[in-house]
């Protein structure tokens, strides 16, 4: 899933930042679970949608954070560090993102940050946490251009942002595995194509697009949608007249419940498909079960539910009775959560057991190179601080709830 004004901001804080004492601050009481009396605390910031629209996912995000970092500090995973979390609401908005990424930075106790949900999000995040050397890890962000580059498509991939990384895989293969499932498993021919006109929507129906009609497939039309009106005659109209046999929708399940709708009661025999911002229980609440059944949405990695991995991960998570279910990127805030926390680990062994005043840009070095096992399998980033699994899975509305119905690596 997915304005740079307070660089002056920005770069005072920075001076600060950097400037610590262990890059972290000491806790006084000396019992706050590091084991050893005295350790020291490290924040892992978050940032995500806590409230509004795609709270749901937001706060699975938010409590899946909170859930390692109460297993690091359990297991004394770092001896003589308390981790402790931070979570600030965006509400999706990059503004707030941005202002949120400066708080951030100005904690000197930060020394990585999980997040956000959104790309657009995250692009307004980028260069406040880079000219920070703060680390980023974001669980959900698909958006190429993030990581390789405004010219990515073209083969001319470039990374911008040294501290910048993500867990979960981007839509330039998430798109072409959906037009593959679509077209060589849906046997569906005809799309219409609509995008909400925003970072990740717009990016996921152009890979979708391109992906289509390589294979054969014809666009029948294309539309863009304010996500806000809520109002979508015109265009089922317009889909219903098209001869359509499928739409594809890049944009989040808060609209495309509703266009799913609306475009159903408007008499269009369609399958609408999207990417993982439709894969939420709210997509099928929002379109009505009759409406989705039958809908398709492509996600990242594998049915966390089918994965040995996650096992530990998912009797954790009921145990702690979080209020909120983990949602579709649960397993991967724990594990950006996680890599955090373990180059926090490679920096602190790598020091004498003590973190280094320029703790901030050494946790950046050692995330590069950060290997574990973790909820969603296989954590490790690639040059582009892009994940290396290139899993992805269909989802299948069936019976009113999404069931998967093909896992896959994307062959690009």
């Amino acid at each position: 899933m997915r304005n740079r004004s307070l660089l002056i901001l920005t770069t005072a804080v920075t001076a600060g930042a950097l400037t610590l004492t262990a890059c972290g601050s000491r806790d006084d009481k000396g019992d706050g679970g590091s084991g050893d009396g005295g350790g020291v605390t490290v924040t892992i910031g978050l940032d995500a949608p806590l409230t509004g629209e795609l709270s749901a996912l937001g706060l699975g995000i938010k409590n899946s954070a909170d859930l390692a970092v109460n297993t690091a500090n359990k297991k004394q995973h770092v001896k003589g560090v308390t981790f402790k979390l931070v979570s600030l609401d965006d509400q999706a908005q990059p503004s707030a993102g941005q202002q949120n990424a400066t708080k951030l930075v100005a904690d000197k106790t930060v020394l990585g940050v999980v997040g956000p949900l959104n790309s657009g999000v995250a692009e307004s995040m980028q260069k406040v946490f880079d000219d920070a050397k703060l680390a980023q890890v974001s669980p959900a962000n698909t958006n190429p251009s993030l990581s390789q580059g405004p010219n990515w498509a073209s083969g001319d991939k470039k990374r911008g942002y040294k501290s910048y990384f993500r867990t979960a895989t981007t839509d330039a293969i998430q798109g072409p595995f959906a037009a593959q499932y679509v077209f060589n498993d849906a046997k569906k021919t005809k799309a219409f194509i609509i995008d909400d006109k925003k970072t990740y929507g717009a990016g996921l129906a152009g890979t979708f697009k391109g992906e289509w009609e390589k294979l054969g497939g014809k666009v029948v039309g294309t539309q863009h949608i304010d996500p806000d009106t809520k109002d979508f005659s015109a265009v089922a109209t317009q889909v219903k007249s098209s001869g359509a046999d499928v739409v594809y929708y890049g944009g989040e399940y808060p609209a495309a419940g509703p266009l799913a709708k609306q475009i159903k009661e408007a008499g269009a025999k369609v399958t609408v498909v999207g990417g993982d911002a439709l894969f939420s229980p709210e997509y099928v609440k929002l379109a009505g079960a009759a409406a989705a059944e039958g809908d398709i949405a492509t996600s990242v990695g594998a049915p966390i539910e089918t994965l040995a991995s996650a096992k530990e991960f998912l009797a954790n998570y009921k145990a702690a009775n979080y209020k909120e279910a983990f949602e579709a990127y649960g397993g991967y805030s724990y594990d950006s959560t996680w890599s955090i926390i373990e180059a926090v680990k490679k920096v602190v062994d790598g020091n004498g057991g003590k973190l280094p005043d320029d703790a901030r840009a050494k946790v950046v070095e050692a995330l590069q190179g950060v290997s574990f096992e973790g909820v969603t399998g296989k954590v490790a980033f690639d040059e582009f601080g892009d994940t290396t699994n290139k899993q992805l899975t269909a989802y299948q509305v069936k019976g009113g709830a999404f069931a998967p119905v093909k896992s896959d690596t994307f062959g690009e």
